[in-house]
């Protein structure tokens, strides 16, 4: 597989050493429904993999938790051999149950059985970046994390994880796991509309250490979804892209993880010619201004402020990845549905 030239939105980010794109792939919605078992369209969910290395993403998000195992599966159906410029992206911590649910699965035990089968399943001998996902399906949880993230840092001086990151973390359980060991990157939920880590995403930055968002358009109110449109619809573009072009614009350390299981929505998601790539850098400046202007889209940035995984249940999920692990069976809505 040859990547196309273009050049995809955000420009490359150093992960851990290794150049990845800013605009990455999350894979939660390649399985079947409520991310159980396989996909409705088997080969549909390759030709999205694939075309995800066509576009020239380096950077593919996945847990072996996904099907279980079935996107891991899908990932080394569609692309192994692997590019020497792919790096991918895994979860631990969370087990499934019959009822779809996400029990967690911290011990020591269960940890070094989810690196197993996620090396087993994605076929490698060495993982590139291992999250442990911590907290619950409603949301990051305050507890001491430092037993769990031992264990994986064990298997890392064993050989088989490269780089170490947490997922679904409170900051001080980031700086908990900073502690023990570095870590190359977080992944909480942020979006334009719910800015909690705000402060947590600028020390990052200062620090070189990327932040991956998952449910990047989840969780919007109807008046928040209203202003986007209206920014949206004056830059003659997409509100979806407009929120994933904030996001990038929002600091250089931010990842994205687009998740679709369409190939042309995926298309639609990365610029295909220069002048939507420009498109959309200038969607992201205007939304920058927004801020500025009078106009700034309404932000959940309190404590206080219910997660909106519990909120916002119901639909199946569009446009990008990741809606979270919910404590349903279906999938959040994310908003604006392109």
């Amino acid at each position: 597989m040859t990547p196309d030239t273009q050049i995809l939105p955000g420009g490359t980010w150093k992960l851990g050493g290794q150049t990845v794109t800013r605009f990455g792939y999350g894979s939660m919605q390649l399985t079947g429904p409520w991310v159980m078992g396989p996909p409705v369209d088997y080969d549909g969910a390759i030709a999205v993999l694939r075309e995800a290395a066509n576009l020239g993403i380096t950077h593919i998000d996945t847990s072996g938790a996904y099907g279980p195992h079935v996107t891991n599966d899908l990932i080394r159906a569609a692309l192994h051999p692997y590019p020497g410029t792919l790096r991918i992206a895994t979860k631990v911590g969370a087990e499934r149950d019959a009822d779809g649910g996400w029990p967690t699965a911290r011990r020591r035990d269960q940890l070094r059985q989810q690196i197993d089968e996620n090396l087993t399943h994605l076929g490698l001998d060495v993982l590139d970046l291992v999250y442990l996902r911590v907290g619950n399906a409603e949301g990051p949880v305050p507890e001491r994390i430092g037993d769990a993230f031992r264990v994986l840092v064990d298997l890392q001086q064993e050989g088989l994880i490269r780089h170490l990151g947490v997922s679904n973390a409170t900051p001080d359980q980031v700086a908990e796991a900073q502690a023990i060991a570095p870590i190359v990157s977080v992944q909480n939920m942020y979006n334009l509309a719910y800015r909690q880590d705000d402060s947590l995403i600028d020390r990052l930055a200062a620090e070189g250490i990327a932040y991956v968002p998952f449910f990047p358009l989840g969780g919007f109110s109807p008046l928040q979804s209203e202003t986007l449109s209206a920014v949206a619809a004056r830059l003659s573009s997409r509100p979806m892209s407009v929120a994933l072009a904030w996001l990038l614009q929002r600091s250089p350390n931010i990842l994205l993880i687009a998740g679709t299981s369409s190939a042309a929505h995926l298309r639609k998601m990365s610029p295909a010619p220069a002048s939507t790539s420009q498109n959309r850098i200038s969607a992201s400046s205007t939304a920058s201004r927004e801020k500025n202007s009078g106009t700034e889209i309404p932000h959940r940035g309190t404590p206080q402020t219910a997660h909106p995984r519990a909120a916002a249940r119901g639909g199946r999920a569009s446009g990008s990845n990741a809606v979270g692990e919910l404590p349903h069976r279906r999938r959040a809505h994310v908003g604006t549905p392109c």
